[in-house]
């Protein structure tokens, strides 16, 4: 039995770093070529070979130093030659990087996206900036799009300054040109990590109103954490902004992404919320902020979540510039009315 186990694990740990050794040479540094499906080629069968190999004690070993050397090598090479860049190809909507000066309490963000759309891939980019007065920050809202059933979601927080001024961030996969986005490339150190900072009527009503293929379902909660906190968290989001316009880093599918990133910025608040598989499953974010009584608890989650649906009432407003305010009004008086 005990030698069964340790077959059994060696099989298992050979299949899966063939399978990693074959994607990271054939998606390479963002460019797959001839050469590459090639090697990887190569790399697939000597991984068959060595499983194979197991079963015949004359080959057993010379197989294992030498996929061993080869996986070494190739682990070494991938981690030196596939590094995280700012210049490149960039799709036209990812093409600006935001960034900001901090004087005081006064904290001007450059280069917020508020694209012109005509349809999801016809539109005019458009950035303005603005001066935000963290004295006048008042809250924080998050916006949780579906798309491919409840366990997956995109999420993007928004913080409000009041006077109908909204600045949401949305943690990307930075696309090049011509490229689709794909979990599995997400592993593969393919696209640089971006924070979209952007006008509301940008990057949420691109989901709503916009993209068709799939249809997007938005839902928008209203958080409520402490002022203290909030700051923090805000200037923690204006950090690492910063850092990505001077120092690029990889987005990863599974530990740097949309819902993680959130989950480490807030971090530096002590109450922040414990990790959960909720978080990875990202779909679930907002149930587990509900369970934990960072939403309204007073009405089940369930009707919390219809309410929260904003689609229609965006198709509504389309480039109304009360957009903001709309959807929040029409989350907001469903639950005055169930309060009554």
């Amino acid at each position: 039995m005990l030698k069964f186990i340790k077959w059994s694990l060696l099989s298992l740990m050979l299949v899966a770093t063939t399978l990693w050794a074959v994607l990271a040479i054939y998606f390479g540094d963002s460019q797959t070529g001839i050469l590459q499906t090639s090697l990887a080629a190569i790399v697939g069968t000597l991984g068959l070979a060595t499983l194979i190999s197991l079963g015949f004690a004359q080959w057993r070993k010379r197989f294992l130093v030498a996929y061993s050397l080869l996986f070494t090598v190739i682990l070494i090479g991938w981690l030196l030659a596939v590094q995280p860049s700012n210049k490149r190809q960039w799709q036209a909507d990812l093409a600006v990087l935001p960034y900001a000066t901090v004087e005081g309490d006064l904290v001007t963000v450059h280069n917020i996206r508020n694209m012109d759309y005509r349809s999801e891939f016809d539109f005019t980019p458009a950035y303005y900036d603005k001066t935000f007065d963290l004295n006048t920050l008042d809250g924080v809202d998050l916006f949780a799009v579906y798309w491919m059933g409840p366990a997956i979601a995109h999420t993007i927080m928004s913080f409000n300054f009041g006077e109908h001024n909204h600045l949401a961030v949305s943690i990307e996969a930075r696309k090049e040109l011509g490229e689709g986005y794909s979990t599995i490339k997400g592993f593969f150190r393919q696209y640089e990590l971006t924070y979209i900072v952007a006008d509301e009527r940008d990057v949420i009503r691109l989901r709503t109103n916009y993209r068709k293929d799939p249809i997007e379902n938005v839902y928008l909660y209203p958080l409520h954490p402490p002022k203290e906190n909030l700051r923090r968290l805000f200037l923690e989001y204006i950090r690492q902004i910063n850092e990505l316009h001077e120092k690029p880093t990889f987005y990863n599918t599974l530990l740097d992404n949309c819902t993680t990133a959130i989950w480490f910025n807030t971090r530096v608040n002590a109450g922040h919320l414990p990790f959960s598989w909720k978080i990875l499953l990202s779909g679930y974010v907002p149930e587990y902020i509900y369970e934990s009584g960072g939403l309204n608890t007073q009405i089940p989650f369930e009707q919390l979540q219809q309410q929260a649906h904003i689609n229609s009432v965006a198709k509504t407003l389309d480039k109304s510039p009360d957009f903001s305010q709309g959807v929040r009004a029409a989350i907001e008086k469903p639950t005055q009315n169930t309060q009554e």
